[in-house]
């Protein structure tokens, strides 16, 4: 008796579909936040990333509803911690290095994951392929100029951060889906909101950056 395959592709369609959608959603809002540098900094354009966020997920979601255990209220913390780090690394790194180079060594941090979580020989080859991907990305040339160490440095703290974000945010999102989302980007706020306030003062506050942030807010 011959064993039928139980690979569909219809099964995996949405989710890469998602997938694709979601990347090209976060690099054009990354391409849309390094206009407000110059006015607030890349702590204050995070701060209002988080911040608008966090009320757009609120609205949507309604997390008041959950009931998460205290190891799910765990996760969620670690996750809003991870994601709001990640993303205040991130924006300092493309403030300092081109956005594909720090996207391709943020990277590292979900790469790293995917190896760890992998069990199959077909998995490493596709980790190797996205390593080779992200080194063709790198100014390795000798006429390439070099890249500022901080940006690199951020681009990995970023990476870290991405690694902890999927792993936490996997283990609560499993219950609670969108809701932990939203508490997730919360939490986030919660912990730059203040450090961008610090860093821009009440340029933050301005209705005319409001068109820029939202949109950012919204595609990242």
């Amino acid at each position: 008796m011959t064993r039928r395959s139980s690979f569909n592709p219809h099964s995996i369609a949405l989710p890469v579909g998602a997938l694709i959608v979601a990347m090209a959603s976060i690099q054009l809002g990354a391409v849309l936040v390094k206009g407000l540098f110059p006015l607030v900094g890349a702590p204050g354009a995070t701060a209002l990333r988080l911040a608008l966020a966090s009320c757009m997920l609120l609205a949507v979601w309604r997390p008041w509803r959950m009931r998460p255990t205290a190891r799910e209220v765990r996760s969620i913390v670690i996750y809003g911690l991870a994601m709001g780090w990640m993303n205040l690394f991130f924006y300092l790194s493309i403030n300092r290095i081109p956005l594909g180079i720090a996207v391709g060594l943020e990277f590292a941090g979900p790469l790293a994951v995917a190896m760890a979580a992998s069990h199959r020989a077909v998995d490493f080859l596709w980790v190797a392929l996205a390593a080779a991907g992200l080194l063709a990305l790198l100014p390795l040339g000798i006429e390439s100029r070099p890249l500022a160490p901080a940006g690199i440095g951020f681009a990995l703290a970023a990476g870290f951060c991405w690694a902890l974000y999927i792993l936490f945010g996997q283990r609560a999102g499993a219950v609670h889906g969108g809701g932990t989302a939203a508490l997730g980007t919360l939490v986030g706020a919660v912990v730059i909101v203040p450090i961008g306030i610090a860093h821009a003062g009440a340029a933050l506050f301005s209705p005319a950056l409001l068109p820029a942030a939202c949109a950012v807010a919204l595609l990242s």
